[in-house]
């Protein structure tokens, strides 16, 4: 499966990803930009994007571009920082790169921007390889 297939594929099954309205963007080796719409169900008591949908989407990008390749990765450890509050109607990006790569772990920083393409959050995840295929679990 080329990396877009795969990253699909993994979509189809994951409902809470569908749940937040995650849409694929670009896919490509070890890289994804994603979308999803701010809504109203996803506010917190302050009126704003609750913290846990922010890193739940950085998670899902995580996860989108660690294992396109088919190659199968559970992350590990996973720090975010909040830069701006999210809003009701607001629409997120996060676009996910590789910036390290060995034999069994993989590190990867993601930003989400908004619709006016304001950093709202830096997220850095690092994932082990499982030595299985997507397919297989």
């Amino acid at each position: 499966m080329t990396p877009l297939e795969t990253a699909q594929y993994m979509l189809d099954q994951d409902y809470f990803s569908q749940w937040m309205g995650i849409k694929l963007i670009d896919v490509r080796e070890q890289y994804c930009l994603i979308e999803m719409p701010v809504r109203k169900e996803m506010i917190n008591g302050l009126k704003t994007l609750h913290g846990g949908v922010t890193f739940a989407m950085a998670d899902s990008a995580l996860a989108f571009s660690s294992n396109n390749t088919g190659d199968a990765a559970v992350a590990l450890n996973c720090i975010i920082n909040y830069t701006k509050a999210g809003r009701e109607g607001d629409v997120f990006r996060a676009e996910s790169k590789l910036v390290s790569d060995t034999r069994k772990l993989g590190v990867y920083d993601i930003i989400i921007t908004n619709q006016n393409g304001e950093t709202v959050a830096g997220f850095r995840g690092t994932v082990y390889k499982l030595g299985k295929k997507v397919t297989e679990l």
